[in-house]
């Protein structure tokens, strides 16, 4: 019984047919000895040749009727990147061959399903978080052009400031806005590279004149230490760049002590340069580590809104050093500091 489930078809035929013609030599024998000699011995190997291609017409039908349906469902559906062959019933192990490729194309699935559901619950949370984020500024502008048009735009007191107000809650919606759509372009493929040689200590500078404000405001000193041969030309988009370099060092300041220091570091990896950020600040837990670099995820929320900020900045960080087919990494002790780091290809010019 065992062979029976485990053998092929051809197997089958095989050993039927010769149980068959055992059985039926046993007869010829007994037959032979009662005096039936040339009709007796014809018939032997007669018998051994209908009985197995009659046994193999059977079971091969018995197994394509059977097996048949069962990949043609697997085909409809196919594991990606796993090309099916054609069902072949020859000297195979049909049954175990068809069992092993239910089981891989049942893998494969359950894998979808888990990572459709991992998407599912990515895209409930960005929408939850776009509305909150949008929310916000939203109803503001409302309560202000209420408050005017209840009077206070005759005020002279009120309604300048409230103006004033309702500009930068429209000018927060933009930031959101733009944010998302050069996120969405970078993803796509849609916003191609400017690529061209600079001076990345240069443009560190003037990231450094860029956030000065912020800085001055927390008394953060700003530190370029250059570890590598001067000048320190790179070929990126320059555009771009600037942009991801402003985005960690508005985030070191936002998020470091009060009279520290955030410190932006060279250093000479032969034709690549790799960039540090680094701040004496509140630090980032583990559990978030894998998670900063999604949108509109905070560490703390009710902070993170405070210091402003669309909650894309991360995002579109990795997009853009990813976009010069770089990775960016991130370590961080609490109450210790964080730093950030990528490389950058150097400039042969």
């Amino acid at each position: 019984m065992i062979f029976i489930k485990s053998g092929t078809p051809r197997k089958l035929s095989i050993t039927l047919s010769l149980i068959i013609t055992a059985f039926t030599t046993v007869l010829v024998v007994f037959s032979l000895w009662m005096g039936l000699k040339t009709l007796m011995l014809a018939f032997v190997p007669i018998i051994s040749i209908v009985t197995y291609l009659t046994t193999l017409y059977i079971l091969s039908v018995l197994i394509n009727d059977k097996i048949t349906p069962i990949y043609k469902t697997i085909r409809e559906v196919p594991i990606e990147g796993k090309k099916h062959t054609k069902l072949n019933i020859g000297n195979k192990d049909i049954i175990a061959e068809v069992n092993q490729e239910v089981k891989l194309w049942a893998e494969g699935k359950l894998a979808e399903i888990d990572r459709l559901r991992d998407l599912e619950k990515y895209r409930k949370e960005f929408v939850g978080n776009v509305s909150h984020e949008l929310k916000t500024p939203i109803f503001n502008i409302q309560g202000y052009i209420l408050t005017l048009l209840d009077g206070g735009l005759e005020d002279p007191k009120i309604n300048r400031l409230y103006l004033e107000r309702t500009e930068k809650s429209i000018d927060r919606m933009i930031s959101i806005v733009e944010d998302l759509e050069s996120i969405t372009k970078l993803e796509s493929g849609e916003m191609k590279l400017n690529m061209e040689t600079f001076d990345l200590e240069k443009l560190t500078e003037d990231v450094f004149e860029f956030e000065s404000p912020d800085a001055n405001s927390r008394r953060i000193d700003t530190v370029l230490t250059v570890n590598a041969t001067r000048p320190v030309n790179v070929r990126a988009d320059k555009k771009r760049i600037f942009e991801a370099i402003s985005n960690l060092v508005g985030n070191a300041i936002k998020y470091g002590k009060k009279g520290g220091k955030v410190n932006v570091a060279f250093y000479d990896m032969d034709n690549m340069v790799l960039i540090e950020v680094t701040d004496d600040g509140i630090g980032i837990e583990k559990k978030d580590l894998l998670r900063i670099f999604e949108r509109f995820y905070r560490v703390d929320k009710s902070r993170s809104r405070m210091q402003g900020g669309t909650g894309l900045g991360l995002s579109i960080v990795k997009h853009i050093i990813e976009a010069h087919e770089q990775t960016i990494h991130v370590k961080s002790q609490l109450d210790k500091g964080t730093t950030f780091t990528f490389m950058l290809e150097k400039s042969n010019k």
